[in-house]
């Protein structure tokens, strides 16, 4: 990766891709919280159960399988649409269109009478809603050069956070002064925002990519299959390519290599994601009220998330993927220690803004760079499946540990689970030690043979 000058590398927000990735970030951020914790307080404030409430969670989950149809987005054309408007564009714009119906469908419906109707109706948002993450994300990989991939992500990062503003607060005050239906339409009118970014960037090219396709044919000969013969044999090349060659490459082009940068992005957001789900109840048992936590999210944390992430994707062009990647690990688990700061200290507002600021800062540096360096693990036959992969590996080793979370503080107290959480990143940190070595020894053996 070619390294810049300062210059170049702020300059790197004025491309046009880069400023159009912020609107497409809205656009991948507007259905989520309207699935989630938006809907269930327009459920919880029409009258219905907390127990009914808790089985729409499980439309979570179709966040967390996307990986089983990326293959399809990454591989079939749309009829007329991806003619019109390419490979990505098209599957973005379908999957827009399906979000923006579903909301206004989800708008007309009555909790208390056609909760099944909206159960379904969710289930499809979030369906759509992931596809189109499945692109968007295809897209920002496919749309600039990898130097470029972390600024990418810190402009997603920034229309995503103002998304989840809009969907979130926004649909609140909506909601207090009109109504809960009037302000689901709002949303659905809302998306046009991602889709007129979708009709006004410019398709990615695609280029033939012929080692993919050797290893494609060497697949297709090892399991007896051939593409022009029956339906049958049709199917299982389809199959071979889409889905099982996406795999095989990634091990085939990283060799060795490849155990530990799974490893890496199974570890990297741990320590993150498990301070994460304990942070909101502990400013709670510490004394500060909804309202303080709620001002100072909002001012510091969201602005430090940005900025962190906008840091980030400039260290990324300047210096490369592998140092800001560590720089990212250590800062996640070095900020955790100032929560057992906080945790042994009386309640203090300065304080609780300088956890909050240290903890945004170095999520959103992490998570821009993170980004980046997923996006270059990936090959352009398969971008939109691997990326997918590497995304649900990213979250679910993590999202399962955060579950243990409650019983450490129960049994141990806040500022133990702390250290837990800080010491859960340390591995994160001696693996990319490991993989910049890797990286180094390759290089160092190419000169050498050169």
């Amino acid at each position: 990766m070619t390294k810049h000058s300062w210059k170049q590398s702020f300059a790197a927000y004025m491309r046009p891709q880069v400023l159009g990735m912020s609107f497409l970030g809205f656009s991948a951020g507007l259905p989520f919280l309207l699935v989630f914790s938006t809907l269930s307080a327009w459920l919880r404030d029409s009258g219905i159960t907390l127990s009914v409430i808790g089985f729409f969670s499980w439309v979570g989950l179709t966040y967390s399988i996307k990986v089983i149809w990326a293959p399809v987005v990454d591989r079939l054309p749309l009829p007329f649409l991806t003619r019109l408007l390419g490979k990505r564009r098209s599957w973005m714009l379908l999957a827009q269109v399906g979000i923006s119906a579903g909301l206004m469908a989800l708008a007309e419906l009555n909790p208390l009478t056609q909760i099944e109707l909206i159960a379904v109706t969710a289930v499809w948002i979030a369906f759509c809603s992931a596809t189109q993450d499945i692109v968007i994300d295809a897209y920002r990989i496919e749309a600039i050069g990898p130097e470029y991939q972390a600024a990418m992500a810190a402009m997603y990062v920034f229309g995503y956070r103002v998304a989840l503003l809009v969907s979130g607060a926004g649909a609140f005050y909506i909601a207090e002064y009109v109504g809960w239906n009037a302000a689901y339409s709002a949303m659905a009118l809302c998306m046009f925002v991602g889709i007129v970014a979708t009709l006004l960037s410019s398709e990615p090219k695609h280029l033939q990519n012929k080692q993919a396709t050797e290893l494609e044919n060497k697949i297709e000969t090892a399991l007896d299959v051939q593409a022009h013969k029956g339906t049958l044999q049709r199917l299982i090349a389809w199959f071979s390519d889409a889905v099982i060659s996406p795999f095989a490459e990634f091990f085939v082009r990283n060799g060795k290599t490849a155990i530990w940068i799974l490893a890496l992005i199974a570890l990297y957001k741990m320590s993150d994601i498990t301070t994460g789900v304990m942070a909101n109840p502990f400013y709670l048992d510490l004394g500060f009220s909804k309202t303080e936590i709620a001002d100072v999210s909002k001012i510091f944390g969201f602005f430090m998330t940005i900025f962190g992430a906008a840091l980030g994707g400039v260290l990324v062009i300047r210096y490369g993927l592998m140092k800001p990647l560590l720089l990212g690990a250590v800062l996640v688990a070095g900020t955790n220690l100032l929560f057992v700061l906080l945790a042994n200290s009386e309640p203090d507002l300065r304080l609780l803004a300088i956890v909050i600021s240290a903890d945004n800062l170095s999520g959103g540096i992490a998570t821009s760079v993170f980004i980046a360096y997923l996006s270059s693990l990936t090959n352009s036959a398969y971008t939109a499946t691997q990326y997918a992969l590497f995304s649900s590996l990213m979250t679910l080793p993590a999202k399962l540990m955060g579950g243990l979370s409650g019983l450490i503080v129960d049994a141990y107290g806040y500022a133990m689970f702390f250290l837990y959480a800080s010491s859960v990143g340390l591995p994160a940190i001696v693996l990319v030690l490991v993989l910049m070595r890797m990286q180094n020894n390759t290089v160092n053996i190419q000169s050498k043979t050169l």
